[in-house]
């Protein structure tokens, strides 16, 4: 691994493809296969996503989290409808627009919250606002919540279950951007089925990229009406891969032997070793549980400007009101180690 990448915590997206998809890119990068999914490949991930997951899923690869995202919302939501999600959430603030794009025209219906978890009464709250407008406003079809979150916390499977009953009640459908999942599955000590459809999510968003993989991300949609036209989305929007044993290769091999896990609950471990390290500087302040593999610390000007001066690498971030100093994201991976930890405390 080279200095620059030792030193950089800017984000899980920096880090290389891990060994076990690299082999599984080797192994299957020979002769010929059927294009457009129907290869083998890919009929082995959807059967071992459904032994992953405990039930009948219908797996579609793609290869980035944008796409995923906007994909799973515009098969939920009408052209003239919302999506509600957490002010912090990815489909808000990081997309570029894509939702709103593939949903033509839908809006997104942002609800502000702590620490990037939504509470279930300001989802009542909006909802009853949202039906009180009745035709002069976009009606409310979807929940999108984000498991971790944008701010490194996880949401309990309680917590979690009392959104989607809300917002089933409320006939709406609900999405899980599980960009970092594996973190959140690691964390929480639980089953994949516990954090997916078992907590009344009809689709998620599979982060693979963030986890070890060189480019590949899955819908993985749990309700058959949904699924139905899903490939021809995929197709009309450009990501219907014609050599997708290739992105089926990364997610089956990330899958097998839970290596997404060990690869989550391995960032998870030097996350906690970082803000633990944190903690013990006079000048640090955590402004937020860390429960994933983000760790977020409010540092001096001073401080901060050194690191970036002793080339390592992280996001600035807006600080919150009333805060001196300078927020900034750290984030580690399945390729962290000890001594990259250890080096980054020593250095502040």
């Amino acid at each position: 691994m080279t200095e620059a990448i030792r030193k950089n915590f800017a984000s899980d997206n920096i880090a290389p493809a891990c060994p076990a998809v690299m082999e599984a890119l080797e192994r299957i990068n020979h002769g010929s296969a059927a294009a457009y999914g129907e290869d083998d490949g890919t009929a082995q991930l959807r059967a071992l996503a459904g032994d992953v997951f405990e039930r009948d899923v219908w797996v579609f690869p793609v290869a980035t989290g944008t796409a995923a995202n906007s994909l799973a919302l515009s098969t939920a939501t009408d052209p003239f409808g919302a999506v509600i999600c957490d002010q912090s959430a990815h489909i808000a603030n990081d997309e570029g627009g894509a939702p709103e794009f593939f949903m033509h025209g839908a809006k997104l219906l942002p609800i502000p919250s702590a620490d990037g978890r939504m509470v279930p009464s300001d989802l009542d709250r909006a909802l009853r606002a949202n039906i009180g407008h009745g035709v002069h406003t976009s009606p409310a079809q979807t929940l999108s919540l984000t498991q971790s979150t944008e701010w490194g916390t996880v949401y309990t499977l309680d917590h979690l279950r009392a959104l989607t009953d809300r917002a089933r009640e409320a006939g709406l459908a609900t999405h899980l951007d599980g960009a970092r999942l594996g973190n959140a599955v690691a964390a929480l000590g639980c089953r994949p089925a516990d954090v997916s459809w078992r907590a009344g999510f009809d689709m998620i968003s599979f982060g693979g990229t963030k986890n070890g993989a060189m480019a590949a991300e899955a819908v993985m949609i749990f309700r058959e009406d949904l699924a139905k036209n899903f490939l021809r989305r995929v197709k009309r929007s450009g990501h219907l891969w014609s050599k997708q044993r290739y992105l089926s290769a990364q997610l089956h091999a990330l899958l097998t032997d839970d290596l997404w896990l060990r690869n989550a609950g391995h960032a998870n471990t030097m996350a906690q070793r970082l803000a633990h390290g944190l903690q013990r500087h006079p000048a640090a302040s955590l402004p937020f549980d860390v429960q994933g593999n983000e760790v977020f610390v409010v540092l001096p000007e001073r401080s901060v400007a050194d690191l970036e001066a002793q080339g390592f690498g992280f996001y600035r971030w807006s600080t919150p009101p009333g805060i001196d100093g300078v927020l900034i994201r750290l984030v580690t991976c399945w390729a962290t180690e000890t001594a990259d930890v250890d080096d980054f405390l020593a250095a502040l």
